[in-house]
């Protein structure tokens, strides 16, 4: 790809002529399934594993939170080079609905306008919406299912009453501050949190006609579309409300920068 960093000026160098062994970022080239939600298949730039962390946030911040990316050559030829192999791995002509989360990020609708290239008039776009906060929830009947009704080699139950007790009023508690906090605040403290998996709803459907709209689409290619992956849950639940409404569905993701051992992992 030939994105280097250049630590004594603090600066990226985009040589995209040339691969190297110092390259911040590589195209995947190949699908990787995401197992958890089946027939999906994840595109897009990884880093490279020798890639230190504070260079990867400063990258991941440069992609984000540019301030004008049409007066960016080096970044707009960035995305557009991720999205011309896109296409010619999957066709984009062949999708009929593009999903992404409500965000800010103006990478995104860099990324949608130039998809649309490929795919008009046949692409139809659906935006997901964030949840209010007051409206998340917890699933607290999968979570008894996995760990709480566990049960010890000799047949007996791992927890006794009293500890599955004091586990749901710490739960019940935990709900109680997410609902006082703002979607970003939130969206930061449950990644790291061993019950990320189990909080619900931080995405919703637009309007009753997106809705509708995703559950008649059937056995169709669908791609969902977001910009940088760190910690997997906002892809997480988009896949979650897609696949609450249709399971035959063909799913592509493109993140333009992600890890596809974080995402699996966060399924």
């Amino acid at each position: 790809m030939g994105i280097t960093y250049d630590k004594e000026q603090d600066k990226f160098v985009f040589d995209f002529g040339h691969d190297g062994a110092n390259d911040i970022v590589s195209l995947t080239k190949n699908s990787y399934q995401v197992e958890a939600f089946g027939k999906c298949f994840y595109y897009g730039y990884e880093f490279a594993d020798t890639v230190d962390g504070n260079v990867r946030t400063s990258f991941i911040k440069y992609v984000k939170f540019s301030e004008s990316i049409q007066n960016d050559s080096n970044l707009t030829q960035f995305i557009q080079k991720a999205i011309n192999d896109l296409n010619e791995q999957i066709n984009l002509y062949d999708y009929d609905l593009v999903v992404m989360p409500e965000s800010s990020s103006k990478v995104n609708q860099y990324m949608l306008r130039y998809i649309y290239r490929f795919a008009q008039p046949r692409l139809h776009k659906m935006e997901l919406v964030k949840s209010l906060p007051e409206q998340i929830s917890f699933d607290m009947e999968a979570y008894e299912v996995q760990y709480l009704d566990d049960v010890l080699e000799n047949g007996r139950p791992r927890y006794t009453l009293k500890q599955k007790e004091e586990v749901k009023q710490s739960i019940n508690d935990m709900m109680d501050l997410i609902h006082k906090k703002d979607y970003f605040t939130i969206a930061k403290d449950v990644r790291k949190s061993r019950f990320r998996p189990y909080i619900m709803n931080f995405l919703r459907f637009q309007n009753e006609k997106d809705k509708q709209l995703c559950a008649t689409i059937r056995k169709q290619n669908v791609l969902v579309v977001d910009d940088v992956t760190t910690s997997g849950s906002t892809l997480n639940e988009i896949l979650r409300a897609l696949r609450v409404l249709n399971e035959d569905n063909q799913i592509t993701i493109f993140s333009l920068i992600g890890r596809k051992d974080l995402m699996v992992d966060s399924f």
